[in-house]
């Protein structure tokens, strides 16, 4: 099982931008998806999750400024990411929580995507 995270890069302040994080491999079922993020020095901290049907929850920094989604069909979540702040700048992890058989279910982490948010 893999997870690929894109769509970060460099924005200025108050601009937007949308990751995404497909998950591959030999799959039975997605569960959770989330994604999480690091800044320089700090913990890592959960920005937001989704669960397979559809129910959200945000961390408290960005709740009203990101938005969770998924498409089940495409095993793939999205975070979009609106009026970014320099302190959103942090290097932002997916995580999913996946079924591989009906004994097999573990928690992966994709490799990570920057955002820096310059001001």
């Amino acid at each position: 099982v893999q997870l690929q995270a894109s769509g970060g890069g460099l924005v200025q302040a108050g601009g937007s931008l949308r990751l995404s994080c497909v998950v591959s491999g030999s799959i039975l079922s997605i569960n959770d998806m989330g994604w999480y993020r690091q800044a320089p020095g700090k913990q890592r901290e959960l920005v937001a999750r989704i669960s397979s049907g559809g129910s959200t929850n945000y961390g408290d920094s960005v709740k009203g400024q990101f938005t969770i989604s998924r498409d089940n069909a495409l095993k793939t979540a999205y975070l979009q990411m609106n009026s970014l702040k320099p302190e959103d700048t942090a290097v932002y992890y997916c995580n999913a929580d996946v079924r591989r058989s009906y004994l097999l279910r573990n928690d992966y982490w994709g490799q990570g995507t920057l955002v820096t948010v310059s001001s």
